[in-house]
């Protein structure tokens, strides 16, 4: 037997019709960029997310960029400020703030949620602490209401980082709706994912939402007329579209998702593994399943001769990174044990529970 991680062209040949019928309105109509098809998934997006706007951006980095860059040009930060961010993150979300001239503060995980805390927010903040970047990771969503409590007391600003976090929530409401602002991706292999690069900002914040579209669109509101330093960071109306159409399917996929992890989480009894924690099932909408083993490289080749793919996310930290050397030298144990010892199962809504049952006994009879 064999399992691919993510198998893709099963995913959206689930919807090949619809995808096909929204590429051909957006060829019929003429119109490729900053049209209706836009328009209405930023509109069905955010409210979705439960959010009062939604800015189409080209991917999930320039969503994070952008969002802080708007918050200079609005005087709420400025460069040399301090963002907290959790150690173990992608690149991605540390990038948004080097990009922008500001420092990122590296903080420790909780260690079973993999998640930035707030006892690790308060830890870590000082005076020159003005926000707070909280990363959904593997699909989990934050303790927002936690953090958002504490950032209102200190007047810090909250980037929720949602790329990897399409609908989790917190007694209902989702991840794109607790902080400032959030940032989305819509790389093809996420929860909600195009078929190419995408991203999107959601805020409740109408000042923010203004300076994204303009930010996006060159620095203009008016074609021709450019207020600020912008980028050309549009998201095209074939994505919008193909968006449009797998948002439909985007419940019903979750359920999915957490139907695997759930039986995941009840069959997999090898010591040799442990299992991500799960206390409240909403919170995670499980865009990764990720195991820890000390025997991590052992395991990968035991599961791969059974035919089962794998993935590590991620295998080095961004402080460790030649990207990042002035900050090689920090000892970050929580994290740096992380890095080592993640791996993350097959994670697809196409797996049968045929297949999740072979992944569960191939991990079971697992043994050095």
């Amino acid at each position: 037997m064999k399992i691919n991680f993510l198998d893709l062209q099963s995913v959206n040949g689930r919807y090949e019709q619809e995808l096909k019928q929204a590429c051909a309105r957006v060829i019929e109509s003429g119109w490729y960029i900053a049209g209706k098809e836009l328009d209405v998934f930023e509109k069905e997006f955010a409210a979705w997310c439960g959010a009062k706007h939604c800015i189409g951006v080209a991917n999930g980095l320039d969503a994070l960029i952008l969002t802080i860059r708007a918050w200079k040009l609005l005087g709420l930060l400025k460069e040399g400020d301090e963002i907290l961010v959790p150690a173990n993150t992608y690149i991605a979300t540390v990038l948004a703030i080097t990009e922008n001239g500001l420092k990122p503060i590296f903080v420790e995980p909780d260690i079973n949620t993999f998640n930035i805390s707030l006892a690790g927010i308060k830890e870590n903040t000082t005076e020159k602490t003005k926000a707070i970047i909280a990363v959904h990771l593997y699909g989990r969503i934050c303790p927002m209401d936690e953090i958002m409590d504490y950032a209102l007391d200190k007047d810090l600003l909250v980037l929720e980082d949602s790329a990897q976090a399409h609908g989790a929530s917190i007694n209902g409401k989702r991840a794109g709706n607790w902080g400032n602002a959030s940032g989305f991706s819509f790389y093809p292999g996420k929860n909600l994912g195009a078929l190419g690069d995408a991203g999107a900002v959601t805020t409740n914040n109408d000042e923010l939402n203004q300076a994204l579209r303009a930010l996006r669109n060159y620095g203009s509101y008016k074609k021709y007329e450019n207020i600020y330093k912008g980028v050309n960071s549009r998201l095209d109306e074939i994505q919008a579209a193909m968006l449009r159409v797998k948002l439909n399917y985007l419940d019903s996929d979750t359920s999915i998702r957490q139907h695997i992890a759930k039986k995941y989480i009840n069959g997999i009894t090898n010591p040799a593994v442990v299992l991500p924690n799960n206390e409240v099932a909403e919170q995670s909408v499980w865009h990764l399943f990720v195991i820890k083993t000390k025997y991590r490289n052992e395991l990968s080749a035991f599961l791969s001769a059974a035919g089962i793919s794998t993935l590590i996310h991620y295998p080095i930290p961004p402080h460790k990174q030649t990207a990042y050397v002035e900050y090689n030298m920090l000892t970050l144990p929580i994290t740096e044990s992380i890095h080592n010892e993640v791996l993350s199962l097959p994670m697809d809504p196409t797996m049968t529970d045929e297949d999740v049952d072979y992944v569960i006994q191939k991990l079971n009879e697992f043994q050095l």
